[in-house]
């Protein structure tokens, strides 16, 4: 066995979500590209790749376990790149990105976990600089679309006063992995200040928080609203704590480009009529539910009713899911744009397993043109407009619109 023997090895294969990247990579990934599947049990990845189209029944086995740093280790010196569905990612995550960036091994993943992110950076991001690692967190639903879209709004208006991601249409639902990874930072913060502070901090992944400008308040959106730069009525979006945060690190990585005074927002858009009363009571039912998980007597009755790790969405529900978001943006000048991303399939499973592959697929395939940037990053300072590129022919829609 020689060292990099294997292009990309997918961490996590055997959970559920795990699984459709395993099987959307056996479809997709092109042919020479050599990948692995690991997990903790060998029995559970024979099992999982007998089931796969036949491009993945030949891939060789890893057995691997997050608490083995011996077996990560060893994991990493094979692969050029490390995909990782292992969560929740604040109690598995970072040793797994320690042997990567040891290894100088490309890694992706799929938290939304801030105080995770906010620990990766601290610990691994000098070393991964130093070892030419790409470290990108959040290549799924969490937060690609969110980091796209300024992206492309900055190459039409340049630097911008202030940009607005609306959700227009979702439909999809939860795995219990998710819910873990909720209650799990839910618990964390509850026991630890710093980290409670670092979820409320709207710069808590910024690589050097004393350089960034004073904008005043930047909360997020808790109730309803009319919000005349959109010309609609909004709502709370339950993923704007972690996606928010996420986009500023990438404005701040690029040295500010989007705007050094840039304001930042995540909305749920509310339809007119009585679909719009529908979709108001479902984020205000949503909104309870997850005040009731900050208590932890609540939180204990809820997780009973919650969906457990590995299970989810049905197929039929991952395939007739929906995603479809505009992102609003006023440049310092006052010319405005927006962008509008749609995709069909469940946006936390299918488009997520789509979007975490050609991320992956990218530090594979498209090195050279890739940004020439190490350490911890996010989905659009590690790979810009290749990323674009690789969504839209994976059949995303990502356009520009102005008015």
């Amino acid at each position: 066995m020689s060292a990099r023997d294997l292009e990309l090895v997918l961490f996590g294969a055997t959970g559920f979500t795990g699984r459709l990247v395993a099987e959307y990579l056996a479809v997709h990934v092109p042919d020479g590209v050599r990948v692995g599947l690991a997990g903790r049990s060998q029995q559970k990845l024979e099992s999982l790749r007998a089931g796969l189209p036949s491009r993945g029944r030949s891939w060789p086995l890893l057995e691997a376990d997050s608490a083995d740093a011996d077996s990560l280790d060893a994991v990493a010196r094979r692969a050029r790149v490390l995909c990782t569905t292992v969560g929740p990612y604040a109690k598995y995550g970072l040793p797994v990105v320690a042997a990567c960036a040891k290894a100088g091994t490309h890694y992706t993943d799929l938290a939304g976990e801030v105080q995770f992110m906010r620990d990766s950076i601290d610990a691994w991001n000098a070393e991964a600089q130093r070892t030419g690692a790409r470290i990108v967190h959040s290549c799924g639903f969490d937060s690609i679309p969110s980091d796209v879209g300024p992206w492309l709004l900055h190459h039409e208006l340049g630097a911008m006063k202030r940009v607005t991601y609306v959700v227009e249409a979702l439909k999809g639902g939860f795995s219990g992995g998710t819910y873990a990874s909720m209650l799990n930072a839910l618990e964390e913060a509850g026991k630890d200040r710093r980290k409670l502070r670092a979820l409320a901090d709207p710069h808590a992944l910024s690589p050097d928080r004393a350089k960034e400008p004073d904008l005043g308040p930047q909360r997020d959106q808790t109730g309803f609203s009319y919000d005349g730069f959109v010309g609609r009525w909004t709502g709370p979006f339950v993923m704007e704590p972690i996606n928010t945060r996420v986009v500023r690190r990438t404005n701040a990585l690029l040295g500010y480009a989007y705007g050094r005074n840039l304001r930042y927002r995540e909305v749920s858009g509310i339809p007119r009529g009585l679909k719009g009363l529908g979709v108001a009571a479902r984020l205000a039912g949503l909104g309870v539910a997850s005040l009731g998980l900050l208590f932890w007597p609540t939180r204990r009755l809820l997780a009973r009713a919650l969906p457990k790790p590995g299970e989810g969405p049905s197929e039929e529900a991952r395939r007739t899911g929906r995603l479809r978001v505009r992102t609003f943006g006023e440049a310092e000048g006052g010319r405005r744009a927006s962008v509008v991303i749609e995709g069909q399939g469940d946006p936390g499973y299918q488009l997520t397993a789509m979007m975490l592959s050609q991320a992956s697929l990218a530090l594979v395939l498209d090195l050279d043109r890739l940004p020439k940037r190490a350490g911890v990053l996010t989905p659009v300072t590690a790979m810009g407009d290749v990323l674009v590129e690789r969504l839209r022919r994976a059949g995303m829609t990502l356009t520009v619109e102005s008015p």
